[in-house]
């Protein structure tokens, strides 16, 4: 099956068009990026064969030729296409852009994200990777759902900071009940990464709670 071959109403290329990108599922977007499927196995089943390679959506970030070359229909073509375009996103999210966004306070931070939270029904754990100037490198999406130690595990908080040569991290996270008092899990959480950036030498400059206001574990001595 071609996505030509889909209904008006399911093309992502039409959906792309129409409400950009951005609204498009991740097997739709891949969809796009494969373009059709081969005998026996139609471009949706393609897509979602790659996206059940990884856990997580960011650990496509990993996969390999040798992986996707192993799925039955997707040709050497459609593999390095999706090749292509992970690394081309993964350099666009590291530039080193002439004029970085620095990060000065909470509050700061508490403006930028209570947009991006605003309504949402679960929890989103994003962290903020500084250079020395405490400018923004990049701010990952890293976890979606109930946020405890057993789910944010930190080990792919500071993985990401390696890549990127990051000097100090801030955390963020959402409350979607908008009371911003800290749950236990969320106190263990940071006393976690905060024992591990004493260790790896990148600073864990704060982890904020984003609800009606915001709570900051460093502006409460939670952080040392």
């Amino acid at each position: 099956m071609k996505i030509k071959n889909l209904s008006k109403q399911e093309l992502p290329r039409e959906k792309i068009q129409k409400n950009g990108p951005q609204n498009l599922s991740n097997e739709e977007l891949l969809m796009v990026l494969i373009g059709s499927g081969q005998k026996g196995t139609n471009v949706k089943q393609l897509a979602l064969e790659v996206l059940s390679l990884r856990e997580n959506i960011n650990e496509l970030a990993e996969i390999t030729y040798q992986e996707l070359s192993k799925i039955l229909g997707l040709k050497q073509a459609k593999a390095t296409k999706i090749l292509s375009a992970i690394e081309l996103g993964k350099r666009i999210n590291t530039i080193d852009f002439k004029y970085k966004q620095k990060i000065q306070s909470p509050e700061q931070i508490f403006q930028k994200y209570k947009k991006i939270f605003d309504q949402e029904k679960q929890e989103y754990f994003y962290c903020i990777y500084l250079n020395v100037k405490n400018e923004i490198l990049l701010e990952k999406l890293l976890f979606k759902g109930t946020i405890n130690y057993s789910v944010v595990h930190p080990r792919e908080i500071f993985k990401q900071a390696y890549l990127l040569s990051a000097t100090s991290i801030i955390c963020v996270h959402n409350h979607p009940s908008m009371d911003i008092t800290p749950s236990e899990e969320d106190i263990q959480l940071t006393n976690k990464i905060n024992e591990i950036s004493k260790i790896f030498g990148i600073k864990f400059i704060d982890h904020i709670i984003i609800g009606e206001s915001y709570f900051s574990f460093h502006d409460n001595c939670l952080i040392d």
